[in-house]
């Protein structure tokens, strides 16, 4: 299984890179927002990736962080969801929309990428809605998780383009805050895509603070 790559961009087409790793080059598939967060053809690149295997197909898709890459692996385990329309939600949305969509059941968002009608959205909706605490706890881009040269360098300039989610350490922490509290996996990660998505610049205490108030009974 092929993990992760760090090497030199040789050439970018509209859905894929070919990534040059010590002579030998491999042609890695990547959502919108990935590719267009990459660094320069020539220049050096790290990206976990993810190897799918069927009898008559290997491909390499490659993400800037594990959640990207968890997400993906969930989205394509749903039925009716294959690589494509994984990488479109993925480039629609980023890893902290697509979180914060289906933690609080929003398939209206998940319709907004290209190819997904709404009994898609909905089936991926209620199949991942439980998975998306933990996911929402993973971060990390290559560099930090493995600390080469390379991938700190390339890690620098293919972190995705800002988007309106606080980071995901944040949200991570004040999941973990909230399941110490007794709170649920489902109703924690809800309340935090939800204060995430209000405040989109609240550090940790500020998002539990929000979403604390958000979990408080009603009446």
């Amino acid at each position: 299984m092929i993990g992760k790559l760090s090497g030199r961009i040789d050439y970018k087409a509209s859905d894929h890179i070919l990534i040059d790793v010590r002579g030998v080059g491999y042609i890695v598939y990547c959502s919108d927002r990935t590719l267009a967060a990459l660094p320069p053809v020539g220049q050096a690149c790290a990206l976990f990736t993810d190897l799918v295997v069927r009898e008559d197909l290997m491909q390499l898709f490659g993400f800037p962080t594990l959640a990207e890459k968890e997400w993906h692996r969930l989205l394509m385990s749903v039925q009716g969801v294959g690589a494509k329309a994984s990488l479109a939600i993925l480039g629609t949305l980023g890893t902290d929309g697509t979180s914060r969509a289906i933690a609080l059941g929003d398939w209206n968002a998940v319709k907004a990428a290209k190819g997904i009608g709404p009994k898609i959205a909905q089936r991926i909706v209620l199949d991942l809605k439980d998975k998306a605490p933990s996911v929402m706890a993973m971060g990390g881009t290559v560099a930090e998780a493995t600390g080469d040269a390379v991938a700190e360098a390339a890690a620098e300039v293919i972190e995705p383009m800002p988007a309106s989610a606080p980071p995901s350490s944040a949200q991570a922490d004040a999941l973990s805050a909230l399941g110490n509290l007794g709170y649920g996996p489902s109703d924690a990660a809800a309340a935090v895509a939800q204060a995430a998505g209000e405040d989109p610049g609240a550090d940790t205490p500020a998002l539990i603070r929000a979403a604390l108030k958000l979990l408080a009974p009603k009446g």
